[in-house]
């Protein structure tokens, strides 16, 4: 991929998400994102904000909407996924995010839309995410180069680090234990 491509933020991802399910109006979408049982417990999306981003998607081709008419009411603006846009979809949705700072909201946003896969597409998910933090994890621990002492900041630096990773896996351990019982739910 050209490194002048421009892949679609997490949150522009999840309205593609629920796209990925039917089509729908910007208002429902911006209910059924800040719903309290569901993503609405990870971020709040102003519903301007919303809009704003389903027109930017729009114009990178990854929506195509319609309008439809009303009564004695403004027309309203049907949503829908291209080709593009679920092609994008998806391949975010079953790839590990690549940062440990990105598991707080990408891997949460990534979850709620796999449960609906089932629980093997969560499990493999995990399963790929844990490789991935475990290799973190591996760089974290390397020592300083022979002859050099480590800086006290550096240290503590690469001990949060490391700490925070291990958090990581002992939480895909939880999940993925959960999900083997009960089904993603």
């Amino acid at each position: 991929m050209s490194p002048m491509v421009r892949l679609p933020l997490t949150t522009e991802l999840a309205l593609l998400g629920f796209l990925s399910r039917e089509p729908m109006y910007g208002y429902e979408i911006h209910q059924r994102m800040s719903d309290p049982q569901g993503l609405g417990q990870v971020w709040q999306v102003k519903q301007s904000q919303l809009y704003a981003l389903l027109g930017k998607l729009e114009g990178e081709g990854y929506l195509a909407s319609e309008l439809q008419l009303q009564e004695a009411r403004p027309p309203r603006k049907m949503f829908h996924l291209t080709e593009a846009g679920k092609k994008v979809f998806q391949e975010w949705l079953h790839s590990p995010v690549e940062h440990s700072r990105e598991v707080r909201l990408d891997f949460l946003v990534k979850l709620y839309f796999l449960r609906e896969e089932g629980a093997e597409a969560v499990s493999q998910l995990i399963d790929r995410q844990r490789l991935v933090s475990q290799d973190w994890l591996s760089h974290q621990g390397e020592p300083p180069q022979t002859g050099q002492q480590l800086p006290a900041y550096e240290w503590y630096v690469r001990q949060f680090r490391a700490q925070q990773i291990q958090a990581i896996l002992a939480w895909l351990e939880q999940v993925q234990q959960a999900v083997g019982k009960t089904g993603p739910g």
